[in-house]
C-alpha cells in the first residue's frame, strides 16, 4: 500500500491491557504516527467502566517510544483546567508524545455524570471553543524557560515566566496557571472532527469518506494543518485513491496485526510528535 500517508490506528476498543499494549507495540514498530484512544463518559453497553482513556495514555507513555498517545477527553463534562494538566502531564511523561482527540459526547446521560444541563448546536460548539482556547492558553502560560533550578538562590521557577490566563468562557472561567511547566512541545496536538465545528482549532481534522476531497478541501481552508481521513477496515485501493486528497488516515479494524502487516506508512523523523507530524514545534 502507499506510503505517502501517515497512518494512526484507533485502539480504543483492546478489551484488556495486555492487548491494548501489544496493539500499540505493533503499530509502533510499523512506523505508525501515533494511535487514538476512544472514550466515553459512560459504562459500555451497560457494563461496569473502564479504565478512561487519559489513564490508558499515561500507562502506554512509558512503554512505547516513538508514537503519538492521542485519548479522547470529552470537553463536554470535562472539567477545562483538569483536562489540560491531564495532557500536559502526558506530554511530559511520554516526552512530547501527547495529542487530544476532541471528544463531544452530549446526551442526556453524559451530562447528567457531571450534573450539568445538555448542550446542543451553537451552545454546544461554543462550549468545545473554550475549552480548547483555554487548554492552549495554559499550555502556554508557563513559558519555556520558567524552571531555572538555581541552586544558589533556592528558586525552582522564576514567577516571572509564569502567567495567569483569566479566561472567561461562556459557562467557565479559568484564572489559571497551569499546575505543570510547559509541554514539551509547546502545545499538545489537538485532533478532532470537522464536524464539530471548531475546525479552525485543530491542528488535525479528521474527515469522514463521504465526499472526502471536499471535506479535506474545506477543512484545510478553514486552518487545519492536517487533514486525516477515518477510515473503517481499509483496503489497498481505497488507500492509494486518498494519497494526494489527504495528510493521513486513521484506521479502525478488529485485526490489528493482520492490517499491521499490510501496509506501508509514510516514514516520520523526530523527537515529538508535533516534529513526526511535519508540523511546528510550539516552544
Amino acid at each position: 500500500m502507499t506510503g505517502q500517508l501517515l497512518f494512526a490506528l484507533e485502539v480504543g476498543g483492546a478489551a484488556d491491557v495486555a492487548t491494548l499494549t501489544r496493539d500499540v507495540a505493533a503499530a509502533e514498530a510499523a512506523g505508525f504516527v501515533l494511535v487514538t484512544i476512544a472514550d466515553s463518559p459512560l459504562p459500555p453497553d451497560g457494563g461496569p467502566p473502564r479504565i478512561e482513556a487519559g489513564v490508558r495514555a499515561a500507562y502506554l507513555s512509558r512503554r512505547t517510544s516513538r508514537i503519538g498517545l492521542a485519548p479522547t477527553l470529552h470537553a463536554t463534562v470535562t472539567e477545562p483546567f483538569h483536562l489540560a494538566t491531564q495532557l500536559a502531564s502526558l506530554d511530559h511523561a511520554s516526552l512530547g508524545r501527547a495529542a487530544w482527540v476532541v471528544g463531544d459526547e452530549h446526551s442526556a446521560d453524559a451530562y447528567a455524570t457531571v450534573g450539568e444541563p445538555v448542550l446542543t448546536g451553537d451552545d454546544l460548539r461554543r462550549e468545545l471553543e473554550d475549552v480548547i482556547d483555554v487548554a492552549r492558553r495554559l499550555w502556554d502560560s508557563w513559558e519555556s524557560d520558567a524552571v531555572i533550578r538555581d541552586v544558589a538562590t533556592g528558586r525552582f521557577l522564576d514567577a516571572d515566566r509564569v502567567h495567569h490566563v483569566n479566561f472567561t468562557g461562556a459557562r467557565f472561567s479559568v484564572v489559571g496557571p497551569l499546575i505543570t511547566p510547559r509541554p514539551p512541545q509547546g502545545q499538545v496536538v489537538v485532533i478532532g472532527a470537522d464536524t464539530l465545528g471548531v475546525t479552525s482549532r485543530l491542528d488535525v481534522a479528521l474527515v469522514g469518506l463521504d465526499d472526502v476531497a471536499v471535506r479535506a478541501e474545506k477543512a484545510r481552508a478553514e486552518g487545519a494543518p492536517l487533514v486525516f481521513a477515518d477510515v473503517p477496515e481499509p483496503d489497498p485501493g481505497l488507500l492509494d485513491e486518498l494519497a494526494g486528497v489527504v495528510d493521513g488516515v486513521r484506521l479502525h479494524t478488529t485485526d490489528v496485526s493482520g492490517l499491521i502487516g499490510s501496509v506501508r506508512p509514510r516514514p516520520t523523523t523526530g523527537a515529538t510528535l508535533r516534529e513526526r507530524l511535519g508540523m511546528r514545534q510550539e516552544n
